[in-house]
């Protein structure tokens, strides 16, 4: 291609990359309102984390920008999920991957971890020949909750991993062994958080408010200490079954190396299955007295 050509064909690309960009990506830096070395501190889910390259040889500079990739794919999730929008593999090759097609396994897959680990919320592929995604918050929200000002999208992830802190410690945990989980994570008391906000405020205040915990004084403690238990919109929108698997996932575990917690999480599963059984005999005895009575 003459030098005159290739000049215009890559000043057209580069506008293409500009007009793209923009439309998709600030609206979702907006809803976190972090950028993109903010995004990269996130290693707390991951100890590999997203790592920038430091070396200027090929390789390295390939592996960065792949990384950015990954924190821009985040983005791109983000911001379809509260557009309420599907996500298509065209889609997400076109805006987000680009050029780094034979990598875009790699990028959805560290991508859609870290809206696990994070966001708390898992990426489902609804069409698997046109490849359609979507979002699904892992907390099941109740109706009343819809109604309401419900936990926000980017705490979800944190508000698992203190369930699963209360459930890993008897179903009770003491707020300094909590702590001792959120400093791991990056997480203060007293100090904000680019994305969950003043820690404290959000775990013994909002998500109390809310009902998705319990914050309560230890009887008798004198000087003052305090407890987390699991509020009941935590126990109405997940399970101890789905917190253990989140928890297991943290550590790169199964499910099934803590036997204990398994087993009471497999009892909790069956006690529900068995009241909604009594719950659906219950409405089907009812219709039935209404209609021979009709």
């Amino acid at each position: 291609m003459p030098r005159g050509k290739n000049s215009k064909h890559r000043a057209r690309e580069r506008r293409h990359q500009a007009q793209v960009e923009p439309q998709n990506l600030v609206g979702a830096q907006a809803i976190v309102g972090v950028g993109e070395d903010s995004l990269i501190a996130w290693s707390y889910c991951n100890p590999q984390g997203l790592q920038r390259a430091t070396s200027t040889s090929t390789e390295s500079i390939q592996r960065g920008n792949i990384d950015e990739k990954v924190v821009i794919m985040v983005y791109y999730l983000l911001y379809k999920y509260n557009m309420k929008e599907f996500i298509s593999k065209a889609e997400m090759l076109r805006e987000v991957i680009q050029m780094y097609r034979n990598h875009y396994l790699e990028i959805l897959q560290r991508a859609a971890e870290h809206m696990e680990m994070i966001f708390g919320l898992d990426l489902k592929e609804v069409d698997p020949y046109r490849h359609i995604y979507i979002l699904v918050n892992k907390m099941e929200v109740s109706c009343d909750a819809r109604l309401l000002n419900r936990i926000e999208i980017p705490k979800t992830g944190l508000l698992m991993a203190v369930l699963g802190v209360i459930f890993m410690n008897g179903n009770c945990v003491s707020e300094e062994r909590v702590w001792q989980t959120l400093n791991v994570m990056g997480l203060f008391s007293g100090r904000k958080h680019f994305i969950f906000g003043e820690p404290k405020k959000l775990i013994t205040k909002d998500l109390v408010q809310q009902k998705y915990l319990v914050y309560r004084q230890v009887a008798n403690s004198d000087p003052p200490c305090y407890e987390f238990l699991w509020g009941s919109r935590a126990h109405a929108e997940t399970t101890k079954m789905k917190v253990l698997e989140f928890t297991a996932k943290i550590h790169n575990m199964v499910p099934t190396a803590f036997p204990s917690l398994y087993e009471e999480a497999l009892r909790d599963e069956e006690e529900r299955a068995q009241a909604r059984r009594n719950f659906c005999s219950v409405v089907i005895q009812v219709s039935g007295f209404f209609l021979h009575s009709c």
